[in-house]
């Protein structure tokens, strides 16, 4: 039961191939520059015997129906895939699905035209997600794909938490609302957390913290997102490698007055040129921790500054979650920066929260809790896998529409922002 996972972005597309009786890659590759000079297929996979092996291409890639067939052949010829019939469906990484998509979808024409609607909510991200799709149907007639969107884990956010205190008309007329991002990672960190310390996720409160170069942190109620800290774009929240993260509006203003910033250069600014960049010039943790250890004053207060947002977090979610069971690191920086999760714990004991520092320097690469022994609050480290959970959705997807026969890929009416449901929740055609 094979499914292939495609992240298609601008200018790359990622891919993963997943045997999922065993929950296990098969192969994974990037496919970069595309449309450019200089395209390049790093392609990791097995040989005949097994044993891990790597495989690189460079030859020219025009354009994104050229990139996956340089995939299929990769994948045909490697011996991942002997034939398309293999494939129980593929499932493709949506960022964003607004207050139409709740949940995984199987895509037909009438989905990709909702996605379609959504590229102004996410027009560097959308466009290229819906041409990986396009191409993947065309290529894959006859294989059942699914949309996994980034937005549709925090769907249950409770109003309260996703309005802003604007205008009700922005949000009827425009859906100028909290979204909320990195849902995957959140997801399936929650579930294997879950796993970890031997209890139903319904009974727990986490805390997840994905930081990597984009950074977010989520309040997870028994399985649900009830708040997170990106919004309306993944702008919004914790600082990150390029990102601000939480800003004065105003501060927009004054650039545009006083220093005769357009609009253009202020969403490149936010989002391209600050964060651990704007503050100290790098924007790799490993860098600026290394520059921070040899006494750069510019990078110890970006890694000051970065750890204090992620504190501020961890209060926050505290007091909206009433208890929390456990605090829960992932991502590039997250699993592997054991200063950056020491400086977000540190002085937390009378929250509850303490950890052992042999612990959270062990470098083992493998889920772990790293909180101390009288720690009140487990504090865990869970690699992420968002490709391995979008497959998972994907299975479920195909099989929930395969034991409803002539169930619809999409939901029969369209809703317009500020259409409500049952409880109070908005529903849409999610």
């Amino acid at each position: 039961m094979k499914v292939l996972v495609i992240n298609s972005g601008s200018s790359s597309l990622k891919y993963e191939l997943f045997e999922m009786r065993q929950r296990t890659s098969l192969a994974r590759g990037l496919l970069e520059r595309i449309g450019e000079p200089g395209s390049r297929l790093l392609h990791h996979g097995r040989d005949s015997a097994g044993q891990a092996d790597e495989l690189v291409r460079e030859q020219p890639v025009p354009d994104h129906r050229a990139a996956l067939r340089l995939v299929q052949t990769v994948l045909h010829q490697t011996g991942a895939i002997a034939d398309s019939a293999e494939l129980l469906g593929i499932g493709h990484r949506v960022v964003h699905g607004g207050e139409a998509f709740q949940q995984p979808t199987l895509i037909n024409q009438r989905v990709l035209e909702a996605i379609r609607r959504q590229i102004p909510l996410a027009p560097l991200h959308n466009p290229a997600n819906l041409l990986g799709i396009e191409v993947a149907l065309a290529e894959y007639a006859h294989v059942p794909q699914v949309a996994v969107f980034d937005t549709a884990f925090h769907h249950t956010l409770p109003p309260h938490a996703w309005h802003y205190a604007l205008p009700a008309e922005l949000y009827q007329r425009h859906g100028i609302r909290r979204y909320g991002f990195h849902g995957t990672s959140h997801q399936y960190v929650s579930g294997r957390a879950a796993e970890i310390l031997g209890r139903p996720l319904i009974e727990l409160n986490l805390i997840v913290l994905h930081l990597g170069n984009g950074a977010s942190a989520t309040a997870v109620r028994g399985g649900r997102s009830v708040d997170t800290s990106m919004g309306f774009t993944p702008l919004e929240g914790l600082m990150m490698g390029t990102r601000c993260g939480d800003l004065d509006p105003a501060v927009i203003f004054f650039l545009t007055r006083d220093a005769g910033l357009s609009i253009d250069q202020i969403d490149a600014l936010l989002n391209k040129d600050s964060g651990l960049r704007g503050v100290c010039g790098a924007n790799d943790m490993r860098e600026v921790l290394r520059r921070a250890a040899a006494g750069d004053p510019r990078a110890q207060l970006a890694v000051e500054m970065y750890c204090y947002r992620v504190k501020k977090y961890v209060g926050a979610y505290m007091a909206a979650l009433g208890h929390v069971d456990a605090i829960v690191f992932t991502a590039g920086i997250g699993e592997n920066s054991a200063e950056v999760r020491a400086g977000s714990c540190r002085d937390l004991d009378g929250l509850g929260i303490s950890l052992d520092p042999a612990r959270n320097a062990s470098s083992s690469g493998g889920p772990r809790a790293i909180h101390s022994d009288g720690s009140r609050v487990q504090v865990l480290v869970v690699p992420t896998d968002e490709e391995l959970e979008i497959a998972a959705q994907t299975v479920a997807c195909i099989q929930a529409a395969s034991d409803a026969p002539g169930a619809p890929g999409a939901p029969d009416a369209p809703r317009q922002p500020g259409a409500r449901g049952e409880a109070g929740e908005v529903r849409g055609e999610r």
